[in-house]
């Protein structure tokens, strides 16, 4: 295993979709929310459980920064979740509890100029910010991750607006990761699609991959039956049509439902893959990335865990498909071998 001695673009993260919109939230403008939920804990849970990438919808409402669905384009009150600053203040605690945890942030930027940075500042994130001027060059690779963690770099924030990264220092997504279509519309079998903001698939001036994995409407349902094989059986579509690059991304609706290893499993796929060239992260041997060894048949059982991390910290760790792990680590580690070996994937080289 590598620990945290390879390029940022070298891991690959458990990341929600609609981080903020969880099932059962109460207003606090008193409002009953209509908008439908996309995940089924806090984003502290979240992130206590292993996630490491969040999704959030940023828009200008009741003189704020609020978290939010829009409804013909605007955030009101029975779709608006949780204002910003809310999140952003968890995110902090968690960062300052955790100093080897390393969180990317990515947002669909519908606030005004000024005001986003304006929340990061008061939510006391700024001394956590991955600069700009870091950012690597078209098809180059990340920094270290532990040089990123040596730096306290640990908060990557992209926004879906390009003039923010000049003005706020606000990185444009699509100067750096290329995404595939989200929703129903790309979960066609055989097929990866971008979606339209961002370059193609085969783009390899990007250096980051964010896959989605989820439909239009959430579905818990959906989510408990593919989850699992039918999410790892993905990634290997979206390597195929990502110029042979595996996802440093996997973006879910409901993570933690599954009727196997679920999302967690699929990140330890995809660890494997882009740290050694393994089935799994579990069998990277500790020697020299390409070797892989079989973890031994008294290994426990599937670790409900998105293998991105070494030793664990006081909390985090991608999530367990049924319950969620206790904790986590940002610096890669292999997780206890599964149940029955993930081969999903097959041989493929990474």
């Amino acid at each position: 295993m590598h620990g945290a001695a390879l390029p940022f673009n070298r891991y690959s993260w458990l990341t929600t979709h609609n981080s903020f919109a969880i099932v059962g939230t109460k207003s606090p403008l008193g409002s009953a929310i209509i908008s439908p939920p996309n995940q089924e804990d806090s984003v502290s849970s979240q992130l206590r459980n292993g996630v490491r990438g969040l999704m959030l919808d940023a828009y200008d409402f009741n003189n704020d920064v609020w978290l939010c669905h829009s409804f013909a384009g605007k955030c009101i009150a029975f779709t608006a979740y949780v204002p910003a600053l809310t999140v952003l203040k968890d995110i902090e605690a968690f960062l300052a509890s955790n100093p080897s945890e390393v969180v990317t942030v990515f947002i669909e930027d519908y606030a005004a100029p000024g005001s986003l940075s304006n929340v990061f500042n008061a939510a006391g994130l700024t001394k956590y910010w991955f600069p700009v001027d870091r950012m690597p060059a078209p098809g180059k690779d990340w920094p270290l991750l532990k040089d990123m963690i040596a730096d306290n770099h640990r908060l990557i924030v992209f926004t879906s607006k390009q003039g923010k990264q000049g003005t706020e220092g606000l990185a444009y997504q699509w100067d750096y990761v290329v995404e595939n279509q989200y929703g129903s519309q790309g979960l066609v079998d055989g097929r990866c699609p971008s979606r339209a903001e961002s370059k193609p698939m085969d783009s390899t001036a990007q250096s980051l991959i964010l896959m989605n994995f989820f439909t239009t409407n959430p579905s818990q349902s959906w989510a408990c039956g593919n989850n699992s094989a039918p999410l790892v059986s993905r990634l290997r579509t979206c390597y195929d049509a990502s110029a042979k690059r595996w996802p440093n991304f996997i973006a879910v609706d409901f993570y933690m439902r599954s009727g196997g290893g679920g999302a967690p499993l699929a990140t330890d796929v995809a660890n494997g893959r882009l740290q050694c060239g393994c089935d799994t992260i579990a069998h990277c041997t500790t020697t020299k990335s390409g070797t892989c060894a079989m973890p031994s048949s008294s290994a426990p059982a599937a670790s409900p865990r998105a293998a991105g991390a070494a030793a664990p910290s006081p909390g985090p760790g991608p999530a367990a498909a049924a319950s969620p792990s206790p904790s986590m680590s940002s610096s890669p580690r292999a997780a206890p071998a599964p149940a029955a070996a993930p081969v999903l994937v097959g041989a493929a080289p990474s």
